[in-house]
């Protein structure tokens, strides 16, 4: 904890500063132009990897970057996306998966959750991605589903009524990222041709 409270130190001497500006515009105005969904991996820093300002963008974080398919129940991830559409009226959808997420590698390994059943049970928000995932080599697993989960979780966005609305207005454009860790790139997903997205 020590470095955290050093690094709120630094922030408040020498980045807050340099942005005071943007905070003070920031105190009344809140009109993020994206919202970005992304895995609640440490690794994966959505305001880092795109360099955004703060305002900029509408962050939501799970396990596996999934998106539940809108239900009648409200859950957090449900009331954020109305949210970001409705009230704050974004124009962008980013859903971004990374490599060596650990959601998906226990999914693609078949590990045992039996000890976790939370995240069991959170993770079959993820099979329609491993019912499109073709048999791949045991090097490619991961890979291969966090592609297809990233497509499965934008189909899973779009029966959100909110979410479905803006597109059918041509409001909405979502879009699909695959962030690698080790080199820092990213990679758009082409949503216009893939299975999952052709519905």
């Amino acid at each position: 904890m020590r470095h955290l409270a050093q690094g709120v130190d630094r922030f408040q001497r020498k980045v807050f500063p340099a942005k005071a500006g943007l905070f003070t515009h920031l105190a009344t105005t809140h009109q993020p132009g994206t919202m970005f969904i992304s895995c609640s991996d440490a690794r994966v820093v959505p305001e880092l990897i795109t360099q955004a300002d703060p305002g900029e963008l509408f962050v939501v974080r799970t396990a596996g970057n999934l998106v539940p398919a809108y239900t009648s129940s409200a859950d957090g991830v449900t009331a954020s996306i109305e949210y970001a559409i409705v009230v704050l009226g974004v124009k962008d959808i980013i859903v971004c998966g990374h490599s060596a997420c650990g959601a998906m590698t226990a999914l693609a390994e078949g590990h045992d959750l039996t000890s976790t059943p939370a995240i069991a049970g959170w993770l079959r928000h993820a099979t329609a991605a491993q019912d499109l995932t073709e048999p791949a080599e045991s090097g490619q697993k991961v890979a291969t589903l966090v592609r297809e989960n990233v497509a499965a979780q934008l189909a899973n966005l779009a029966t959100h009524p909110s979410a479905a609305r803006a597109l059918a207005e041509d409001g909405l454009r979502m879009h699909g990222w695959i962030f690698d860790i080790p080199t820092g790139t990213v990679e758009e997903l082409d949503t216009g041709t893939h299975p999952a997205l052709a519905a």
